[in-house]
């Protein structure tokens, strides 16, 4: 026993003296943990039955489970704009996945924590600068280091031929044949091995001062390319303990995606313990949308959404409301369910009252500190999102229970649902509550300002009922 006990000696010691140095710096870390496209029901903490995901339920039961999360948007870019930016999709630079780019003057979670002091760094994928742009590059909009993705199509491919280290291409060795653009028929390097291993060192690297790392993980999202080509767009190394399930192989590598993502989470989070840092370091979990139909999976087999109606890209609770966790070891007391409604746009603002500095502009956020230490925070009047997607629709809800929704275009009646007795938004209220319906008019048109390149618009086409008709965009 006496080698073992000499080698973890130095660890030890290590540790102590971060944490004697951190003594001197009370303010915590901070990091976000961000999905893509998970469901609200992809988590065994909120009632998946088939998927395996042990270390996000510890997380949760060791932190608080957040009950009424929203995402910044029903699809990825905006959403992630929104969170970064703390700026709904009606004030927010990008509101589609058009190609739009961050500019030098908009705020960011990471400016702001890296004018406070902090060490900022981004893993995995971003999709708000292109790779042409001067401007909405990771290293232009706050961060000290950036290892992944630039962009939602390289994204795509969880086997990339490369991912981007700072401004410089790393390559990878999975060749991608020109005709098959997109996939890899020789898939070698599974792209999210690699952002865990750039995540722990970036922890090893910074632990002596305040850090901020957004792991934004590619997972579950599928490889369309892949999908239109072979009808699999789920791919992964292996499917793990669900190779022998009676399932469709996709519905089989989506399962394996989300395990993956959980055995990463408990990996990052055992060695935030090993270094001494657990206790000063806040770690939040959520998905940028709601889930998606694609890859060739069949929705209703591990029903990802869990009792909400619609998936990405709709504004129903089913494309928005997604899983938020909030795990924090001697701050946040084990066990705790919270009712906050909270939502992208709040974590600017929490990070800055955390790292007590000043955002330079308003944002449509407000801190959930008080939230985050089991302490009541007054009602939410009004969260509010659009997307032109379909045409042009809005959504908006009234203390957190109230749902007005406009669908394709910029005129179309409002629709009303009570979230408190009609959680799936198949009563419309609107004829009885003539009231909230002049109340959520009034908010949409205070809440939206125009953008050039996503303007609302008079007139559009209504999305396929069947979500499995839906084209399978970014």
């Amino acid at each position: 026993m006496l080698l073992p006990r000499l080698l973890l000696a130095p660890v030890l010691l290590a540790s102590a003296a971060v944490a004697a140095d951190r003594a001197a710096d009370p303010r915590p870390n901070i990091i976000v943990i961000l999905a893509d496209d998970l469901g609200w029901g992809d988590l065994g903490c909120y009632g998946q039955a088939f998927t395996r995901t042990p270390n996000l339920d510890r997380m949760a039961a060791e932190g608080m489970r957040f009950t009424q999360f929203y995402a910044g948007s029903a699809i990825c870019g905006p959403s992630r704009c929104v969170l970064m930016t703390g700026l709904h999709t009606g004030h927010a630079r990008i509101r589609g996945n058009q190609h739009s780019n961050l500019l030098p003057e908009d705020e960011t979670v990471a400016k702001l924590l890296r004018r406070a002091g902090y060490a900022t760094g981004l893993i995995g994928k971003w999709g708000l600068g292109e790779n042409s742009s001067l401007t909405g590059l990771p290293s232009r909009q706050g961060f000290d280091y950036f290892f992944g993705y630039r962009t939602h199509q390289e994204a795509h491919n969880h086997f990339p031929p490369y991912l981007w280290r700072n401004d410089e291409r790393v390559p990878l060795p999975n060749p991608v044949d020109p005709a098959h653009q997109g996939y890899t028929d020789h898939p070698v390097v599974f792209a999210e091995d690699r952002f865990l291993d750039e995540a722990l060192r970036f922890l090893d690297d910074h632990r002596a001062q305040p850090f901020f790392l957004y792991f934004a993980s590619a997972l579950p999202h599928a490889n369309n390319e892949r999908f239109w080509a072979t009808g699999d767009g789920m791919e992964v190394p292996d499917y793990g303990a669900y190779a022998t399930q009676p399932w469709p192989d996709p519905n089989k590598g989506l399962a394996a995606m989300i395990t993956r993502l959980d055995r990463d989470v408990g990996r990052l989070l055992a060695h935030l313990r090993e270094l001494g840092l657990a206790d000063n370091t806040l770690v939040l979990f959520a998905s940028d949308n709601g889930p998606h139909h694609e890859g060739g999976q069949d929705m209703a087999i591990l029903d990802s959404n869990g009792r909400w109606r619609g998936i990405k890209r709709d504004l129903t609770e089913g494309g928005l409301r997604v899983p938020g966790i909030a795990w924090w070891p001697g701050q946040i007391a084990p066990g705790q369910v919270s009712d906050q409604v909270g939502g992208f746009q709040d974590l600017l603002p929490t990070a800055a009252e955390l790292a007590r500095v000043k955002p330079i502009a308003p944002t449509d956020g407000l801190s959930l500190v008080p939230a985050l230490r089991g302490q009541a925070q007054a009602p939410r009047p009004v969260m509010y999102w659009e997307i032109t997607i379909w045409g042009s629709n809005q959504a908006v809800l009234l203390d957190g229970r109230w749902k007005a929704i406009r669908m394709s275009f910029r005129h179309a009646p409002l629709v009303l649902y009570d979230l408190a007795n009609d959680p799936d938004e198949t009563v419309d209220m609107a004829a009885q509550h003539p009231d909230l319906i002049a109340r959520a008019e009034t908010a949409m048109k205070a809440e939206h300002v125009d953008a050039a390149d996503a303007p609302l618009v008079d007139a559009g086409p209504k999305p396929p009922a069947d979500p499995t008709k839906r084209p399978p965009w970014n």
